[in-house]
């Protein structure tokens, strides 16, 4: 029965606003645990009382709490060797249900919180889950790439961009994701991201799955000043997510010596 639950959101139910039961059914189903859709720092039954609502498909994708939480810690980890008074800008070009963009927020004490989300349905219900919870963050309908022209931060001012787009089939079972096949391709997006921020130093935080094709992470990390990348160790073998952290125009202080990039599992 595993997966059916899953199967059955992102096919008839993708573009349904779920009801309480049916998110702790994909949970359980799925993972065996009803409560495994966190988002927000709460549990499905405490978000859901709030007013909070998910598509099938965003409850399906989004990045629940123990990950983003972990995300989150690890890019302030690196944000604070960025030697500057400023508090940095954070943006999310896919921003989903935003949870990932709350986290990474709340860990790194950011000035501005800017996340693009194209798809109109995901926008409105995440748009209102942000409001329901007073989140102080900024969630736009449009397309990233024309978006981009409307932020303008002071050239010392530290961009932090997570950069999590659809994957479509650029996860292959034997290679593992290939970060130039995803949608659209992964060094289209951050070439975008430091020709606008031109002048700024900027961490992307490059969500990853741990099959990762080795080839695609080498070209990427090539394009970067340091790279680092890891695994978190939350679900079975095979299953987990991670990041490849990674700055252009500057290196974290302890790593200026050498390129960092090898895979942690934490």
């Amino acid at each position: 029965m595993k997966y059916d639950r899953q199967l059955l959101l992102l096919g008839t139910k993708r573009d349904a606003v779920l009801e309480l039961a049916e998110v702790q059914a994909y949970g359980r189903d799925s993972y065996g645990d009803a409560d495994y859709v966190c988002v927000y720092g709460l549990r499905p039954s405490e978000w859901y009382a709030k007013g909070i609502r998910l598509l099938g498909r965003t409850a399906v994708e989004c990045t629940r709490d123990e990950l983003a939480d972990r995300i989150g810690r690890d890019a302030a980890v690196v944000a604070r060797h960025w030697a500057s008074r400023e508090r940095p800008l954070l943006i999310d070009p896919f921003a989903g249900s935003g949870n990932t963009l709350y986290w990474l927020a709340r860990h790194l004490s950011v000035a501005r919180g800017v996340g693009f989300e194209l798809d109109s349905g995901v926008f409105a219900l995440t748009r209102e889950n942000l409001a329901t919870m007073s989140l102080s963050i900024e969630i736009r309908n449009v397309d990233y790439r024309s978006a981009l022209s409307h932020l303008s931060p002071d050239p010392s001012q530290l961009v932090v961009a997570f950069i999590a787009p659809p994957w479509g089939d650029a996860l292959d079972p034997a290679s593992g994701l290939d970060l130039r096949r995803t949608d659209p391709p992964i060094p289209e997006i951050t070439e975008r991201i430091s020709n606008h921020f031109s002048e700024n130093p900027i961490l992307f935080v490059i969500q990853v799955h741990e099959t990762v094709n080795r080839d695609s992470v080498d070209e990427v990390s090539a394009t970067f000043d340091w790279s680092t990348l890891k695994v978190y160790d939350l679900l079975a073998p095979g299953s987990n997510h991670g990041v490849l952290l990674a700055t252009r125009r500057w290196k974290p202080a302890a790593d200026r010596r050498r390129r960092g990039n090898l895979t942690r599992r934490a």
